[in-house]
């Protein structure tokens, strides 16, 4: 999924009652083939959305299903649950935005999950002349690999969690392998230039700030955004708390936080100078 997505301010949230999205308890998270057709199993549409990709306007599609069960997910109605769809009919959800956006973004649940139809729908997309972005937490880099190497993919957003030591007792699976995998190709394809834009998003809770250098230091130069998370009871950190993290990076970030939206932030420059030195 947008994997973590918590933050008012980290993409659109699913909501049962959105247009085209049904809640369900039953379980059905697999590609689903009918007759040698694809279907999507479907968590729902927002025409138009200014969040899910910064800067750009575009159309979101949600895939249902998620075999990560983060805590704080934003999404969990979608988690699980079963809605058949032909393709084609999420083709002409995404074809009626076309006068509003400038790309499209494949979200959930995990849409990597379902690697025929996100691999379809992405290509359709592009016919279209749309850009495509995927929200991912990365425990499927065949997928990733599928839409960089066909050249149907602009925009990845990576969800890391936690340092590597601690990934597969805190997503309870072993995924910390894909994961990795899923990051040094995503940051090589960018590198090379077969990836347009590619970020790691960390997603930042009250006493896990110390995660974020050992995660920083797995992502090398790509982009980094530091999300506010936010989960129950526990007070989110502010967004100046969120610049004294980002301050141990020496480095410049991103931070969303839901008073202050997205921006970019370059660091205490005094202290980046002093450790230069």
């Amino acid at each position: 999924m947008r994997t973590g997505s918590s933050a008012a301010t980290a993409g659109t949230k699913i909501s049962i009652t959105d247009h085209n999205s049904i809640h369900s308890n039953k379980h059905g998270n697999k590609i689903l083939r009918h007759g040698g057709s694809i279907k999507l199993n479907f968590g729902g549409f927002v025409p138009l959305s200014t969040v899910d990709w910064r800067g750009r306007s575009v159309c979101a599609v949600f895939f249902r299903g998620c075999p990560v069960r983060c805590t704080y997910c934003q999404n969990s109605s979608i988690l699980s649950g079963k809605d058949e769809r032909e393709l084609e009919g999420v083709i002409e959800m995404i074809r009626g935005s076309l006068l509003a956006i400038s790309g499209v973004v494949f979200s959930g649940g995990e849409p990597t999950m379902q690697k025929d139809a996100l691999v379809e729908l992405a290509k359709a997309s592009k016919k279209m002349g749309l850009r495509v972005g995927v929200h991912t937490n990365g425990v499927f880099p065949g997928t990733l690999d599928a839409l960089i190497s066909g050249g149907i993919v602009d925009y990845v957003a990576l969800d890391i969690k936690a340092r590597w030591a601690r990934y597969n007792n805190l997503l309870r699976g072993n995924y910390v392998k894909d994961v990795q995998k899923s990051l040094a190709l995503c940051r090589d394809a960018r590198e090379h230039g077969h990836l347009p834009e590619f970020e790691v998003v960390i997603t930042l809770f009250r006493g896990y700030d110390d995660e974020v250098s050992a995660i920083a230091g797995e992502a090398g130069t790509v982009d980094i955004v530091l999300q506010q998370g936010v989960t129950g009871d526990v007070r989110p950190l502010s967004e100046g708390e969120m610049k004294k993290i980002a301050d141990t990076l020496s480095r410049s970030v991103k931070i969303r936080t839901r008073e202050g939206g997205e921006i970019v932030y370059e660091g205490d420059r005094s202290r980046r100078a002093s450790r230069k030195r």
